[in-house]
């Protein structure tokens, strides 16, 4: 089987999460500096098989934009060129920012780990995983 790599892409960092190797449960990966995105995409694809790749757009079942929308578009573009091979799943990401505090929260993450930079990203990017899992099935 392979895996799913999803991302839920920001300006200054974006969240990775991916499935295991039978594409059934969505694990929070890491949160990198979205200046390194590019390079750490392409280590994660070689990395293991991939079935495809999910990138979390805002706004996409209602047709709005956010100031996000051009940034997340541009990445996409490059995905679909730079891995023409794998298929690119685009899945609106309303509330996933929200539903992955809730997480922290009642997971037990002390109030000052969740303010860190980057502990919500990742888990956003599994929620919006797992949301794609869920469709699929």
């Amino acid at each position: 089987m392979a895996r799913y790599i999803a991302f839920d892409w920001g300006a200054r960092r974006t969240g990775v999460a991916v499935t295991d190797s039978n594409a059934i449960i969505a694990t929070p990966l890491e949160t990198v500096d979205t200046t390194q995105l590019n390079q750490v995409v392409t280590a994660l694809v070689k990395e293991e098989t991939c079935a495809g790749l999910v990138v979390g757009v805002p706004g996409l079942m209602i047709g709005s934009t956010t100031n996000s929308t051009d940034g997340i578009y541009n990445f996409i573009r490059h995905l679909e060129k730079t891995f023409p091979e794998l298929a690119i799943h685009k899945i609106d990401e309303g509330s996933s920012s929200s539903e992955a505090m809730s997480a922290l929260i009642s997971g037990g993450m002390k109030k000052r780990n969740r303010s860190k930079k980057g502990a919500l990203d990742k888990v956003a990017a599994a929620i919006i995983l797992q949301r794609f899992l869920d469709s699929k099935y």
